[in-house]
């Protein structure tokens, strides 16, 4: 039986607040590029398996394949590798704030490439949003001094929204399209996969392993639930209700995400936080409450 949309909601929150914190697992000795291409090409075998027991035809015609490779490149490979090395300065919690940003990002290229009109409520949607995101931030701006690790993390956050929304961007066209779901996600997590896998090599990061468990039933999780699930999910619900309603689902991770950080990597929960995730909600539900949201 298809879930809801409450369900396909509701499974991308709760999966995708946990994965920002299981990504620390995935780093250390092991580069962000190779990381996220073993997840993804894990990912993609998965996928590819289970397309094939569903008796879905995975063929695409080479104009089609070329889609594919941008879908993977932007929401596979470029986002990730860019959340990845975030990760590596600042919590994982501070970062899917940051993913918060997303709806608004979502709302001005779906203006920009499919001429979905925007609004007033739109336009102060978005400038309380990015107040929220800079609130947030402004405590670990504040203890840059001999560091700039804050700074860095930020910048590779919002490189991540970007091509996380170009990729979305790319799903709405191929959806128009009529691409199935489940084999785009298997032919683009295949490309983003070998696509990282490249950008490392290319960049001399070794086809090394993580050793121990932790990394082992990380990747695991990422590839299967944090990965497979929630785009599954994710697609599925923005082909149902449209891109902006679905991105929605970026107001709310952060609230779980923040939440285990807090108990998990000591992050610093002051008003100014509080205040900051407030007015990423309000600016989110401003603009996705629009008589336009639901384009």
């Amino acid at each position: 039986m298809p879930l809801s949309n409450l369900q396909l909601f509701l499974t991308c929150v709760l999966i995708w607040g946990s994965t920002w914190i299981v990504i620390t697992f995935q780093l250390g000795d092991v580069a962000p590029e190779m990381s996220v291409g073993y997840r993804f090409l894990l990912a993609s075998a998965v996928l590819f398996a289970f397309c094939r027991w569903r008796g879905m035809s995975l063929r695409f015609k080479p104009a089609q394949h070329i889609d594919l490779f941008f879908f993977g490149a932007a929401m596979f490979c470029i986002s990730y590798i860019f959340v990845y090395y975030a990760e590596t300065y600042i919590v994982s919690g501070m970062v899917a704030v940051g993913y918060s940003a997303s709806p608004m990002i979502a709302m001005l290229m779906s203006r920009l490439f499919f001429g979905t009109p925007m609004t007033l409520r739109v336009a102060l949607g978005a400038t309380l949003g990015i107040a929220g995101i800079v609130c947030v931030f402004w405590t670990e701006f504040g203890k840059l001094s001999a560091s700039r690790n804050a700074e860095l993390g930020a910048l590779l956050t919002m490189l991540s929204v970007l091509a996380s929304s170009a990729g979305s961007m790319i799903a709405m066209r191929t959806q128009r399209r009529g691409y199935p779901t489940w084999t785009s996600m298997a032919w683009g997590m295949l490309y983003g996969g070998v696509l990282a896998l490249a950008i490392g090599a290319v960049t001399g990061k070794p086809f090394n392993f993580g050793a121990g468990a932790g990394y082992s039933l990380s990747l695991f999780y990422l590839a299967v639930f944090g990965s497979i699930i929630t785009f599954g999910c994710y697609l599925t619900l923005m082909e149902r209700i449209g891109a902006a309603p679905a991105s929605y689902i970026g107001v709310m991770v952060p609230v779980v995400a923040l939440s285990v950080s807090f108990f998990l990597e000591k992050f610093a929960w002051t008003w100014l936080t509080t205040l900051g995730v407030a007015l990423s909600v309000l600016g989110n539900v401003a603009m996705l409450r629009g008589k336009n949201a639901s384009t």
